[in-house]
């Protein structure tokens, strides 16, 4: 299907493996099936493709190193799992990765880490830089200090915000089942594998309805939920078995495996219109006329040598207005800087951020990709 370009086109991916599959379903962690993904992963790699790694199992994993049996109901006893889990997980996807020489990178979130603005700001910072680099971040959720309920399954929602941070081309869902079915394949001999549809098609909601394993919590249902919310910045999704064997190169090849979920729109297409729906602004910075043409015509960023007023009390990432000297809107977007550092480098080249701040969060004031022309 022509569809299926995409996965061989993707230049940036979120992979999330579940709990089951990591743990061979509870029986500890299942260093051989990691192994052949890490294999695939860093073929993908090769070809120029960066990842990021969600990973499931520290829970799982400590239960089994504890030998739990039974999942425990007390939190600090799950946070203790956690925690001891945690150890064999990351050390194992280190010393695979490393057999291809490929460096990965620790990243422990919770949702409050992707709600909290500054916090989100710093860790897609990291997270593009360790990109940059080359390296391969391994994230789950922080489960050793959340104070909700750990619920395993979580991790599909947690890897769709991870797609939105990164601005993934597509996220990965590696599960135990083959992917989405039209009706629960374990009760239905006559069940058909959906094999594409788009995220938000609201026939799927009925036929996400089964329930997930014994280990995970995330169900199709979340998996569903996972993939409308990466859709919101225009990744795709696919939901696959893991024990395909050479499943990951398969889906780059374009074979037609799983269930892919596609967003309405592209990606660029589908930020600019979550920039345009934001009718709330903090600030304004008044632009000359220099970068006004620039913008308009050029689809450029904004730099701080065009801006020359600014107005409001913002932080950075928080959306503002930009006006012509006429007062006229121009554009709006998500600012670098805040309103204090903006001021100060305002009518500035970018080569003097770091002499007048101290520091350089970026060279531009704000990134053509934040930015919507009005």
């Amino acid at each position: 299907m022509t569809e299926r370009v995409q996965l061989h086109q993707a230049r940036r991916l979120v992979v999330k493996i579940g709990s089951a599959l990591l743990t061979n379903d509870g029986r500890g962690l299942d260093v051989e099936a990691l192994g052949l993904w890490v294999d695939q992963m860093a073929a993908l790699v090769a070809q120029g493709v960066e990842l990021v790694v969600v990973s499931s199992g520290s829970v799982a994993e400590g239960m089994s190193r504890l030998g739990w049996k039974d999942r425990p109901q007390q939190l600090h006893e799950l946070q203790a799992a956690a925690a001891v889990g945690q150890m064999g997980l990351v050390q194992t996807w280190e010393a695979q990765f490393k057999r291809h020489g490929i460096h990965t990178a620790q990243i422990l979130l919770t949702h409050d880490d992707l709600s909290d603005r500054k916090r989100y700001l710093n860790g897609r910072s990291t997270l593009r830089a360790l990109l940059d680099f080359g390296v391969v971040p391994i994230v789950n959720e922080n489960d050793t200090v959340v104070t909700d309920e750990i619920r395993f399954g979580d991790n599909d929602t947690l890897g769709a915000l991870v797609a939105n941070v990164v601005e993934a081309d597509g996220l990965i869902i590696l599960t135990d089942q083959l992917g989405l079915f039209d009706k629960d394949p374990r009760k239905h001999t006559d069940a058909s594998l959906i094999t594409e549809r788009f995220a938000g098609d609201s026939a799927l909601d009925a036929m996400a309805g089964g329930s997930a394993g014994a280990l995970g919590r995330g169900g199709m249902q979340t998996k569903l939920r996972a993939s409308r919310l990466a859709a919101r910045s225009g990744a795709f999704t696919v939901i696959v078995g893991g024990r395909i064997e050479g499943v990951l190169t398969r889906l780059r090849q374009g074979e037609v495996v799983g269930t892919l979920l596609l967003p309405e729109q592209g990606r660029i297409a589908a930020r600019k219109q979550w920039l345009a729906s934001h009718l709330q602004t903090r600030g304004k910075l008044t632009l000359d006329d220099g970068a006004v043409k620039v913008l308009r015509q050029g689809g450029r960023s904004l730099l701080p040598v065009g801006v020359q007023g600014v107005v409001g009390r913002f932080r950075r990432g928080e959306m503002v207005s930009c006006v012509g000297l006429d007062g006229n809107e121009v554009a709006r977007g998500l600012v670098n800087y805040d309103a204090d550092d903006a001021r100060a480098i305002a009518g500035r080249s970018s080569v003097s951020i770091t002499d007048i701040l101290g520091y350089i969060s970026d060279e531009e004031m704000i990134h053509r990709d934040n930015m919507v022309i009005i």
